[in-house]
């Protein structure tokens, strides 16, 4: 899901350079489209808690299995603390040198990389099936708990290695903002680096599920982005190409949590201290003489809906 986090930082901080708002990357469609509900209405929950993220003060325990991890014994192991410690290699001299290790309480982050003494080819990364049950046991060994995770297909992360993102309330985070990644690499199975965030979470307020005829409203203000289909070449010519839609038929909803308040900008470019629901939206855009394939991401409980359409 790599591919989508320009689109999703835009949504949720609009710092894409010459784009300001929802509308830049909507489809715009034609007044006169069709826009048909036919996607289940009784799988998403009722409602959906928006969380406050809070800093995660790390156990002692899971410190120091994180330091034999990433083989760092001989430097010592940290006291659990709110403070940001960076550990390197080598920092006897000049500029430090990776690997490092690093621990954000402020973000509820532990991670370990080689940095710039790892392998350059991706082909060396092990990110077979053998390799989901190597991250799976390396978990284990950092005493964190796998059901807070979502256990992926790492084929669709090609060379990244395995990434298993956080799941909220059952509900997966939708980008690889929050979860654990882990990159092994040669004949010895070497760790490039690993990464694990779970952020504290405090449930701050809960929402009623956004309607059909809710989210629709949303579609029709331009306030639901279609994310790129992979490396597509002209995202924005097929953003504008979806005006010409005659019908739009959603036939799936898929609830996900996302980084930040949806649409709106953190103050002081400061990283949002928020996590919120949105959904995945499923469609089939009715050309006239042809159909395609469309997806398109919208808020997902009614005071988003309410709070944009306002904004309006």
């Amino acid at each position: 899901m790599k591919v989508f986090a320009p689109i999703l930082a835009l949504i949720f901080s609009f710092r894409a350079a010459a784009l300001t708002s929802l509308e830049d990357i909507s489809p715009h469609f034609s007044t006169n489209a069709q826009i048909i509900w036919q996607a289940p209405t009784n799988h998403p929950p009722k409602s959906f808690w928006i969380y406050k993220k809070l800093p995660r003060v790390f156990p002692a325990t899971i410190i120091s299995n994180a330091i034999v991890l990433a083989s760092f014994q001989d430097k010592g192991f940290p006291k659990p603390s709110t403070n940001r410690i960076v550990i390197w290699a080598d920092s006897t001299g000049g500029e430090p040198q990776p690997p490092d290790f690093e621990i954000m309480p402020e973000n509820g982050r532990i991670s370990f990389s080689l940095g710039d003494r790892a392998l350059d080819s991706p082909q060396e990364i092990f990110r077979d099936q053998a390799a989901v049950e190597r991250a799976w046991d390396r978990l284990a060994q950092l005493g964190i708990d796998r059901s807070q995770l979502v256990k992926t297909n790492v084929a669709s992360y090609g060379a990244y290695g395995v990434f298993f993102p956080c799941q909220i309330d059952g509900i997966q985070v939708y980008d690889e903002s929050e979860g654990f990644s882990f990159q092994q690499y040669g004949s010895h199975g070497k760790i490039r680096n690993f990464s694990v965030t779970l952020p504290n979470l405090q449930r701050e307020q809960k929402s009623p599920t956004a309607s059909a005829q809710q989210i629709i409203a949303c579609i029709r203000a331009f306030k639901t982005p279609s994310p790129p289909n992979g490396e597509e070449s002209d995202y924005f010519g097929r953003i504008k190409n979806l005006a010409k839609v005659t019908k739009l038929t959603i036939t799936k909803i898929t609830p996900y949590y996302g980084e930040g308040v949806y649409g709106e900008t953190p103050t002081n470019n400061e990283p949002s201290r928020f996590v919120t629901p949105i959904a995945e939206l499923e469609a089939v855009a009715d050309f006239g003489n042809s159909n395609a394939t469309v997806r398109l991401l919208s808020p997902i409980i009614s005071s988003e809906v309410s709070r944009l359409l306002k904004a309006k």
